[in-house]
């Protein structure tokens, strides 16, 4: 298997073996539940769908209920797909963390970042601004400045640096170091930040 869902609980630190204060997020991976099997002939390609955390039936639509009964467990809130994975599981079968994962191992996380609203380019690119305001400047401290020019392209740039909504997108951390496992209590400790808030789901990747 090379993923699992998992929920972050929040961040804190550990002592690595040289003394160092390593700081870590903690995320509660699993048991996920094996929800449907994807095969070469009827799909077109092999995987395995997971499904992690609890869901309210009156929340959950008549077709994902039936699917859940064909897997014989209640309904989940996550679903995703690993693909290229092993394939010796299941209908119905349950996937903890110690069989994905070791101390040591190199990871990605997806998660969805915080997000931030509409936010002009300061914030949201790094802009500078304008920050010599003596010389003949009104109002022009974090405006984003020329956005093109003018009879040539007579156009703008796709893709130009502007104001507008941050964050709320998928983001995916890579390289990013198991710590410890904890398999009684399905937590793992990864170095560094992932996204997201509190609360939020990730998707845990070898």
């Amino acid at each position: 298997m090379n993923g699992i869902i998992g929920r972050k609980i929040g961040m804190t630190s550990v002592f690595d073996e040289l003394g160092r204060n390593v700081a870590c997020t903690v995320v509660e991976a699993g048991p996920c539940v094996v929800t449907q099997i994807k095969s070469e002939d009827a799909d077109g390609y092999n995987a395995l769908q997971l499904s992690y955390g609890e869901a309210k039936a009156k929340n959950t639509s008549k077709p994902m209920l039936g699917h859940f009964d064909k897997a014989n467990t209640t309904p989940k809130r996550k679903l995703v797909e690993f693909r290229d994975c092993d394939l010796e599981k299941n209908l119905g079968d349950t996937i903890t963390l110690d069989e994905v994962l070791q101390e040591g191992d190199i990871v990605s996380v997806v998660g969805t970042s915080k997000g931030k609203g509409f936010q002009g380019v300061v914030k949201r690119h790094n802009f500078r601004g304008v920050n010599d305001a003596t010389h003949g400047q009104h109002n022009r401290q974090r405006a984003p400045g020329s956005i093109g020019a003018s009879s040539y392209p007579s156009r703008v740039f796709k893709g130009m640096r502007m104001a507008g909504q941050t964050g709320n997108s998928r983001v995916k951390m890579r390289n990013l170091s198991v710590l410890k496992l904890f398999p009684e209590q399905n937590l793992v400790l990864i170095k560094g930040a992932i996204p997201g808030h509190k609360g939020t789901f990730v998707v845990i990747e070898k």
